[in-house]
């Protein structure tokens, strides 16, 4: 029996790969199996730093509520818990951004966890 291979199925296939490795340097994004195997390693590396954005924003979140409470002469953990018994519901992200951009309100804040 001949040998089939592949035709214009192979080749859409293989164009499906390179257009998702356009942008890679060298060989990543002309040879098929250098640009198979760099398509595996960025998709593996964008789902685990996914995950890892929203730690690292988390953190940053933390230290910028921290350092507006300490200008108000707080402690991160104590404003933290004054805030959940006030019966404040903001959270991290929207304390930081007010840390940040609305010093005036932050300070209301920081009077209502006291």
């Amino acid at each position: 029996m001949a040998r089939v291979k592949g035709g214009p199925k192979a080749r859409r296939r293989h164009n499906k790969i390179l257009k998702l490795t356009k942008g890679q340097f060298g060989a990543r994004h002309r040879h098929i199996r250098r640009a198979s195997e760099a398509r595996l390693h960025a998709l593996a590396y964008a789902y685990r730093d996914h995950r890892n954005r929203k730690r690292d924003m988390r953190r940053t979140w933390i230290v910028r509520i921290n350092a507006g409470a300490r200008q108000n002469g707080l402690s991160y953990s104590k404003f933290m818990a004054g805030l959940i018994s006030a019966g404040v519901g903001l959270d991290r992200k929207v304390l930081a951004d007010l840390a940040v951009r609305d010093a005036g309100a932050f300070a209301k804040l920081a009077e209502l966890a006291k």
